[in-house]
């Protein structure tokens, strides 16, 4: 009776059941090593951007090694030199933190005073958990004590404040291992695509597709993340020079931050301009100029993307809205805001595997336009 009632049915029920278990056993390691994986991805990915570089040097007769310390040396200095010289203009808006905390809090207070929609809500929260606490029935307080009430802060600064130089500290550490990581990537080259050749078999069509495949996974790899690094500087310049027109303060460093979120789809672009946002109402104190700046953002961004990453994407391997959007789903709820910033590439890596495989096929084709 058991093996009549083992049909078909129960064996895909089982596979799924498995598939399911091992997907979240998948993620499950992901998000538990995420300080192991995310370095290495983020070299693989560094690798691939800088590796055509190093080829270059490598045609003026330069070897691989000292190019590759050559292309690192110059990212690592050019990253320095530009951190220390808008050094002043990060210090300088880290001590207009207090003042523009305490001008943040006037408007609140001035604005309190308003009764809006959401403190309609507070007020009948309030009035709900008396009813419930008067139906309950409180415990008698005893003879010769005071009943007082402990409020916690909405937001902890403090906690926030020591969260964030905690990460800086262990942020520096691991920017040192992925930088030695880079290098050693650039510097062997080809190594890991001849472990792999090897690795297909004694068959020389085998070792032949497998050449194939991998060198048109490295060209959609590195032709994508560096579309993604023209398109970051071009949006990073074009903020600036638009932010300093307008007359922000420390328009530099908005621009690099507009630069870098910029490679986070749909949300980058809406979390630079909320920020720009609050910044120009404390410098300029009017929401009109609030307003005029976040659009200046979104207009640039709008355009980038619009009409400049398709252009120069255009031949790259390209992915449909619904699988980016939820890729970055995925990989922010696995490893946050790395994630963020990881996911296209990484989304774009698998699909150019995918497409290179019979069998993964199916998957490229759910994740291509």
């Amino acid at each position: 009776m058991t093996a009549a009632n083992d049909g078909p049915i129960d064996v895909g029920i089982r596979s799924a059941a498995l598939s399911v278990v091992a997907a979240a056993a998948g993620m499950a390691v992901l998000w538990w090593a995420q300080e192991v994986w995310i370095p290495i991805v983020l070299g693989i990915l560094i690798s691939y951007a800088l590796d055509p570089l190093v080829i270059g040097l490598q045609r003026l007769r330069i070897p691989r090694a000292l190019g590759a310390g050559l292309v690192v040396g110059l990212v690592v200095g050019g990253v320095g030199y530009t951190g220390w010289a808008l050094s002043d203009d990060a210090a300088e808006i880290v001590s207009q933190l207090p003042a523009a905390a305490q001008k943040l809090r006037q408007t609140l207070r001035t604005t309190r005073g308003q009764e809006g929609p959401l403190q309609q809500v507070q007020a009948a929260a309030d009035e709900l958990q008396k009813a419930a606490d008067a139906a309950a029935g409180a415990a008698p307080t005893p003879r010769g004590v005071q009943r007082v009430q402990v409020q916690e802060p909405a937001i902890d600064v403090r906690e926030y404040l020591f969260w964030g130089s905690t990460n800086a500290i262990a942020f520096a550490s691991q920017a040192v291992l992925v930088t030695f990581f880079v290098f050693f990537l650039l510097a062997t080259g080809d190594l890991i695509k001849r472990k792999l050749v090897r690795l297909a078999g004694p068959s020389l069509e085998k070792k032949k597709i497998t050449v194939q495949i991998l060198n048109e996974i490295n060209t959609q790899i590195e032709r994508f993340l560096l579309v993604r690094v023209a398109t970051s500087v071009v949006v990073a310049v074009a903020t600036y020079v638009a932010f300093a027109l307008a007359g922000l303060e420390q328009a530099a460093v908005w621009g690099i931050a507009a630069g870098v979120f910029n490679s986070i789809p749909y949300f980058g672009p809406v979390i630079v301009a909320a920020g720009t946002a609050v910044v120009a109402f404390l410098q300029f104190g009017t929401a009109g100029m609030a307003a005029f700046i976040a659009g200046l953002s979104l207009v640039i961004t709008s355009l980038e993307g619009w009409v400049l990453t398709p252009w120069l994407t255009s031949r790259a391997a390209r992915t449909n809205e619904i699988a980016v959007f939820v890729g970055l789903i995925f990989w922010s709820f696995v490893w946050g805001l790395w994630g963020t910033l990881l996911a296209v590439p990484m989304l774009v890596a698998v699909k150019a595997f995918c497409d290179r495989i019979d069998d993964l096929k199916p998957i490229g084709e759910l994740l291509g336009e």
